[in-house]
C-alpha cells in the first residue's frame, strides 16, 4: 500500500520535509515513489509547496496519508477540491471557490508560531479580559448608583407627596372648621336679630295700635272739619247772591244815567269836527284855482 508521508531533511534543530509518495513497507529515509513538495515549518511564514494534480491522481488510487500531511492537505484545500469534483463542478468553478475558500481562512487570526508570541498574545488576552472586567465592574457600580439615587428621589418624592396630602388634609380640616364656625356665627347673629325683631315688633304693637286710632280719629275730624267748611262756604255764597240781586238795579240805573252824558259831549264833538272839516275846505278851493290858472299859462 502506498503512503504520503513527510521524509525529513536538513540538519540538527533547522530540519526540512520532502512531502512523498512511498511504500509502506520502506524505512522514512528510504527508497521514495514519488516526490510531491516540500514544507519547512521553520521558516517564518512557513514553506509550503505541493504538486497539487499528483496528491490528488494518488489520493484516488487508494494512497492513504499520515495525520500530519492530511491536516496539511486540508488546510491546502486539497480535500476540499476532491469534494467539488465529486459533485462534478468543472476546473474553473473548483479554483474559483477553493481561491475564495483560502482567503477567507487567512482573513481569520492565525495562532503565533513561537513559544513567546504565545506568551505575548496570552498576556493581552489576559489584559483585555482585565479591562473588559473593570468596565464591567465600573459600568455595574455606576447602573448601582444611579438605581439608588433614583430610588432615593422616589423616596423622597413620595416622602414630599404624603407631607403635601397631610398639609392639604390640614387645611382642608381647619377650612372646614373655620366654615362652621362662621356658620355658627351666622346663626347666632340671624337667631338674635330674629329675636330683637320679634321683641321690636311686640313692643311696638301697641304704639302702633295707639297711632291707628289717632289716626282714625283725626281723619273723622279732618271730615267733619270739610263738611262744615263746605257748610259755611254755601252759605257765604247764598248771601252773596242775595246781595247782587240787591245791588244789581241799582248799578243799571246809575251806569245808564253815566252813559246819557257821554253820548251827549260825543255827539258835541263830532259836531264840532264836521264844521272845522268844512272851514277847511272852503279855504282851500280858491287856492286850487290858482294853481289850475298858473298851469295854464305856462302851457301857453
Amino acid at each position: 500500500m502506498v503512503r504520503l508521508r513527510l521524509q525529513r531533511h536538513g540538519r540538527k534543530k533547522l530540519p526540512f520535509y520532502h512531502i512523498v509518495a512511498a511504500d509502506v513497507r520502506t524505512k522514512r529515509d528510504g527508497r521514495i515513489i514519488e516526490d510531491l513538495g516540500r514544507f519547512n515549518p521553520t521558516q517564518e511564514p512557513s514553506l509550503l509547496r505541493l504538486e497539487t494534480d499528483r496528491v490528488i491522481h494518488w489520493l484516488k488510487n487508494g494512497a492513504q496519508p499520515t495525520d500530519t500531511v492530511r491536516s496539511i492537505l486540508k488546510k491546502e484545500g486539497i480535500y476540499y477540491r476532491l469534494h467539488l469534483e465529486r459533485w462534478g463542478k468543472s476546473e474553473e468553478e473548483i479554483d474559483a471557490t477553493v481561491s475564495a475558500w483560502k482567503e477567507e481562512r487567512s482573513k481569520k487570526k492565525k495562532a503565533p508560531a513561537t513559544k513567546a508570541e504565545k506568551m505575548k498574545a496570552q498576556l493581552q488576552a489576559e489584559e483585555e479580559q482585565f479591562k473588559k472586567d473593570q468596565e464591567a465592574k465600573a459600568k455595574a457600580a455606576a447602573e448601582k448608583a444611579l438605581l439608588e439615587t433614583e430610588e432615593a428621589k422616589a423616596a423622597e418624592a413620595k416622602k414630599e407627596e404624603e407631607e403635601a396630602a397631610v398639609a392639604e388634609a390640614d387645611a382642608g380640616a381647619k377650612a372646614a372648621a373655620k366654615v362652621e364656625e362662621k356658620a355658627v356665627k351666622t346663626e347666632a347673629k340671624a337667631e338674635e336679630k330674629t329675636e330683637e325683631k320679634a321683641e321690636g315688633k311686640a313692643e311696638k304693637a301697641p304704639a302702633a295700635k295707639e297711632e291707628k286710632e289717632t289716626t282714625e280719629v283725626k281723619a273723622e275730624e279732618a271730615v267733619e272739619a270739610e263738611k262744615e267748611a263746605e257748610e259755611d262756604a254755601a252759605q257765604k255764597a247764598r248771601e252773596e247772591a242775595v246781595k247782587e240781586a240787591e245791588v244789581k238795579p241799582e248799578a243799571e240805573e246809575k251806569a245808564k244815567a253815566e252813559e246819557k252824558p257821554e253820548k251827549e259831549a260825543e255827539a258835541e264833538k263830532e259836531v264840532k269836527k264836521e264844521a272845522k272839516s268844512e272851514k277847511k275846505e272852503e279855504k282851500e278851493e280858491p287856492a286850487d284855482d290858482a294853481s289850475e290858472e298858473e298851469s295854464k299859462e305856462k302851457k301857453k
